[in-house]
């Protein structure tokens, strides 16, 4: 028996990686389970896209190792996506680099930036990686509370009241993964500005800014802020590329050759062909954003009814592919009411703990599921 590294008594299985083997289980015994727990979309991405990525395979150079840094034609795309959506300036030579997936770029940046024994405030709420990564790297975690009361948004004032000495790395993340909460520039700036008197490098995990948001907002548009803050993206949510696993993280030159350090020791480049297809993506037209949201809202209006009908409470100003819903008692965890409806109704909704303990009482229904889907949802709750 070999004896595994130490660090991974640090972590657990990944919730989703675990529950959905048991949510599997149900449906190879025939349950008819509807997964409303997961955010990954359901829709394909456009048809420019997917032509892309087929006419790229032919081309002599796709199938050879790729940059480290992505295609320069990848990266000035990024560049006027982000100067066109969040009015944000960026050198597509030193000031972007995209990722396989926004998730990679949590493991870079703290590999890049974090010593064993550093401090990291990670919100609770929040997702759950920021955690378990800092924990592999050897840092010291530290929480700082999200409460529904303060809009799901950090008590500054609270912070500041500790000791931060040893705080090197702040996770954010807004429109906020789980509750969908938005923050506007004054309430971001005000954050940018905490992180500066710390000296903290602050990190914006932003891929929901597209989704049922009508405001897109970008941490990098806070004048002077760029030196101390980074910023992850994704096209998985947005343009329903979640299995192509394209991502970017942008901020100041100094700070993206810190982080290509650590990846071009872990990988050899994205494949060729799904850059092109990102390419196609980020240049896609007002009409694409506007069909996305106008199918999410509708199943959102649906969700609402559902929650509704279990008697939750939620914000209808919420961004993001999620419905955060606030249960009406006490009288169970949010874990025992989620393996309730699951083994009752065969419904699979994500309890809000695993998100945080702040996440308890709270419960997250994912918007990748069918209209149909969320109706016969509703119908097995008024059958009963």
């Amino acid at each position: 028996m070999i004896e595994q590294a130490k660090r991974l008594e640090t972590v657990e299985e990944y919730y989703f990686s675990k529950k959905l083997r048991e949510v599997r289980g149900l449906i190879m015994e025939g349950k008819p389970i509807i997964n409303m727990g997961i955010g990954s979309p359901d829709l394909p991405p456009s048809q420019a896209v997917i032509g892309a990525l087929r006419d790229a395979l032919s081309e002599p150079n796709a199938h050879q190792y790729q940059s480290y840094q992505g295609l320069l034609e990848l990266r000035e795309t990024i560049a006027q996506f982000y100067g066109e959506k969040y009015a944000v300036t960026l050198d597509p030579n030193n000031e972007i680099l995209p990722l396989m997936g926004s998730k990679e770029g949590i493991m870079h940046i703290s590999m890049a930036f974090l010593n064993e024994g550093d401090e990291v405030l990670i919100p609770n709420p929040g997702y759950p990686t920021y955690s378990s990564v800092s924990r592999l790297v050897g840092a010291e975690i530290r929480l700082y509370d999200l409460e529904e009361k303060n809009n799901w948004l950090p008590d500054l004032a609270a912070l500041e009241k500790q000791d931060l000495s040893k705080v090197k790395l702040m996770w954010i993340s807004y429109p906020h993964m789980p509750t969908g909460a938005m923050a506007d520039l004054s309430e971001l700036k005000a954050i940018v500005d905490f992180a500066k008197r710390y000296n903290i490098l602050l990190v914006n995990d932003n891929p929901y800014s597209f989704v049922l948001c009508e405001h897109p907002v970008s941490l990098l548009s806070i004048a002077g802020a760029k030196e101390n803050i980074l910023e992850l993206n994704s096209l998985s949510k947005t343009f329903n590329m979640a299995g192509w696993r394209v991502g970017m993280v942008l901020g100041s030159e100094e700070n993206i050759k810190s982080i290509l350090k650590v990846k071009s020791n872990m990988d050899s480049g994205m494949f060729y062909g799904v850059q092109k297809g990102a390419i196609a993506a980020l240049k896609s037209d007002e009409s694409w954003f506007h069909s996305l949201n106008t199918l999410y809202n509708r199943r959102r209006n649906k969700m609402f009814q559902l929650a509704d009908q279990l008697g939750c409470s939620y914000d209808t100003n919420s961004a993001g592919m999620f419905v955060w819903a606030k249960l009406p008692n006490k009288d169970m965890s949010s874990e025992e009411f989620v393996d309730k409806i699951l083994y009752k109704k065969n419904i699979f909704i994500a309890p809000g703990t695993i998100f945080g303990t702040n996440g308890e009482g709270y419960i997250r229904f994912s918007l990748c599921v069918t209209e149909d889907k969320i109706e016969e949802a509703i119908q097995r709750f008024a059958a009963s």
